[in-house]
């Protein structure tokens, strides 16, 4: 995949509707809990996921590290844990897979996606590309509660940094991103933020340390200061420069293995 087609999508998005191409993921192990059969039976008794709430829980579970790339989403134990039919669970894989979370694969199956090292480098290039400008955007409409949100926001992730609660940390570190594009007020930057940051999980898990995540809070703190005082010079330069610290502290080299609790994901 060229930057070029990166770049050309960005343009685009607002009109097209096309999946960016598939990637072939690394192998990964699932494990299963013996007391699949007690999720089943609650299902069974009514308690079927919608749509979205299996779709929240696959992000959601990329988002905290709970799946790792290269894990294959076996059609028959999703349809276990979640009550759902084939029927509804495809078209979830499908939009997963349109966003690039998800690698479809024909007389295989579903996988989570796993990032190639160029991927993971094209992925931030983009990202260089747009959050620059929401913080632009940022600059010029952020009013005190938008601050205090993005302040509250920190707060949380210093908590749980004090907790030292990875699942938090990593999560709430791609939601600070996303919150920015929110408040900025465009639709199509909140739903390309959305799809970015969930990628960057994949590459985050693929590889960063495991005990470091990439994205630090004190430069979220940094950034928010110079929106409120709407330097938007500031507030750019330390947005790049927060990209490209987190792109310099993974480990942009050979993949490892992992292995996932599928059960734990629609617990």
């Amino acid at each position: 995949m060229k930057l070029h087609t990166i770049y050309n999508r960005i343009q685009r998005e607002a009109s097209l509707n096309k999946p960016l191409k598939k990637k072939i993921p690394a192998a990964s192990r699932v494990t299963f809990d013996p007391a699949a059969s007690a999720v089943h039976a609650e299902t069974r008794a009514g308690r079927a996921l919608t749509s979205e709430q299996f779709y929240q829980k696959i992000q959601q579970a990329i988002f905290e590290h709970r799946l790792a790339p290269g894990t294959q989403l076996v059609e028959e134990r999703l349809v276990e844990l979640s009550g759902m039919s084939r029927t509804k669970i495809r078209p979830v894989l499908a939009r997963l897979a349109h966003e690039q979370l998800v690698t479809l694969i024909p007389n295989r199956g579903a996988f989570i996606a796993s990032p190639t090292v160029d991927e993971a480098r094209e992925l931030f290039f983009t990202r260089q590309l747009i959050e620059p400008a929401i913080i632009k955007m940022l600059c010029e409409r952020a009013e005190s509660i938008d601050i205090k949100k993005l302040r509250q926001h920190v707060l949380k992730e210093a908590k749980a940094r004090r907790k030292d609660d990875r699942t938090a940390i990593i999560r709430l570190s791609g939601e600070f991103h996303i919150l920015l594009a929110e408040l900025a007020g465009n639709a199509i930057l909140v739903r390309m933020m959305r799809e970015l940051t969930a990628q960057t999980c994949l590459v985050i898990a693929l590889y960063d340390s495991l005990n470091t995540p990439a994205c630090t809070h004190h430069h979220h703190a940094d950034i928010i200061e110079a929106i409120e005082v709407k330097d938007v010079k500031l507030a750019t330069q330390r947005m790049g420069g927060h990209l490209r610290d987190c792109e310099n502290a993974l480990r942009l080299e050979s993949a490892v293995e992992a292995e996932v609790d599928l059960k734990s994901i629609f617990a």
